[in-house]
This record gives structure tokens, C-alpha cells and sequence, in this order.
């Protein structure tokens, strides 16, 4: 029944698209944090530039940020990430731009968990002396943290099955191998199928594992 599936390296697929979201999960986090702390930063600037990111980016289709990422950052601008392979180019530029777009939901989970500390934890850290930064740092961004896990899980899944968008530029995960598959093959349901299964392993154990994962470490109000 599976036949069709010789002489195509489903497993690599997959484990591209396996890297393409561990590391623009790395990313989006690294980037969305940085972002929130600039949404509820006293500094008008940083907060002003927080807020039109998000929002700007947040209402733009991921397809156009991933093309633009390589017809206008490779093409126009030479930006290539230090990449002379165009394999290796494409998969930076994938990354970057599954990164841009990310970073802004992780931005507004965050944003969200970080309203839920109460007010007067801030206020008692700057009675005892600790800085904006500091007290985002040491006290405010891990009770956010814990308390938007779920959150944090939906965007990690959502990340998952939108690298399938990184087909767009000719980077060789899932979907892309999909499409070569039911080109050449006369399997299209079963060809879905298998692709639609993997798809399923990738993200029900992530939901279930910090599902999990976030009612243990949930903070008691």
C-alpha cells in the first residue's frame, strides 16, 4: 500500500521541518520576550515601538513574510545570513522570517501573563531598590512565564504547522516534499494522509506535554 513512498525521504522532511521549529520556537521566544518588555516599558519610544511591531506584523500573511524574507532581503538587499548555498540561504531566511512573525503572538502571550502579577509585587520591588529591568527580570517575567505556558503551547504548535509556508521558498520540509509527491504520484489521499499523521505526531504530544507542564507549574493566586 505504501509503495509510493520509496525513493522519497519522508524522515529528512520532517526533520527539517523539526529544525525549522526548534529553532525559530528559540527565536520567537528570545525576540517575543524582548518585545513584551518593551510594551510595558516607561520608556514612550520602546513602547511605541513594541505596539506598532506587533500590530503591523501581527495583520501580515506569514506567506508574504516569508517571501519577502527572500525576494526582497536575498534578491533586492544581499542579505544571505552568511550563507553562500542557496539551500542552506533559504532554510536562514525561513527561520528569520517564521521568527519576525512568531515572536509577535509570543509578544502578546507574554504581555497578557505579565498583567496577571499583581501590581503590588512590582510596587515592593521598587520600594526595595530594584530598577524597571530588574524587577521585570526577577520577578515579573517568571510568574508570566509560568502562567502563560497554554498560551506559549498554542503558538509552538501554530509554529509548527506554519513552516509548511517555508515551501514557498524552495525549502526542502514536509510540505514541500508533499507537493513533489502528488505531482508524481497517483496517491493523493493517501500521500495526505501520511503527511496529515506526521503533522499529528509532531503536535499532540507538544500540546499534551505543556498542557501538562502548565497546570503543574501554574501560579496559585
Amino acid at each position: 500500500m505504501f509503495d509510493f513512498l520509496q525513493g522519497y525521504d519522508v524522515l529528512g522532511a520532517f526533520w527539517m521541518t523539526v529544525k525549522l521549529t526548534v529553532l525559530s520556537a528559540v527565536g520567537s521566544l528570545i525576540w517575543g520576550t524582548l518585545l513584551a518588555a518593551m510594551r510595558v516599558s516607561p520608556v514612550p519610544l520602546m513602547r511605541g515601538f513594541g505596539t506598532v511591531y506587533v500590530n503591523i506584523v501581527r495583520n501580515i500573511p506569514l506567506t508574504v513574510i516569508i517571501v519577502f524574507t527572500s525576494l526582497g532581503l536575498a534578491d533586492i538587499f544581499g542579505v544571505t545570513l552568511g550563507a553562500s548555498d542557496f539551500k542552506i540561504q533559504g532554510f536562514r531566511l525561513a527561520v528569520l522570517g517564521l521568527t519576525a512573525y512568531h515572536a509577535a503572538f509570543v509578544c502578546e502571550a507574554l504581555r497578557s501573563g505579565i498583567n496577571t502579577v499583581p501590581l503590588g509585587q512590582a510596587e515592593a520591588a521598587r520600594a526595595i531598590g530594584l530598577n524597571f529591568s530588574q524587577t521585570l527580570r526577577l520577578i515579573v517575567l517568571p510568574q508570566a512565564f509560568r502562567s502563560v505556558i497554554g498560551p506559549l503551547a498554542n503558538v509552538l504548535i501554530a509554529l509548527t504547522k506554519n513552516t509548511t509556508v517555508a515551501a514557498a521558498i524552495g525549502v526542502a520540509e514536509a510540505a514541500y516534499l508533499m507537493k513533489t509527491m502528488i505531482e508524481n504520484e497517483a496517491q493523493t489521499l493517501l500521500i495526505g494522509a501520511v503527511f496529515a499523521f506526521g503533522f499529528v505526531v509532531l503536535t499532540l504530544p507538544t500540546g499534551l506535554i505543556l498542557g501538562w507542564l502548565g497546570k503543574r507549574l501554574a501560579v496559585k493566586r
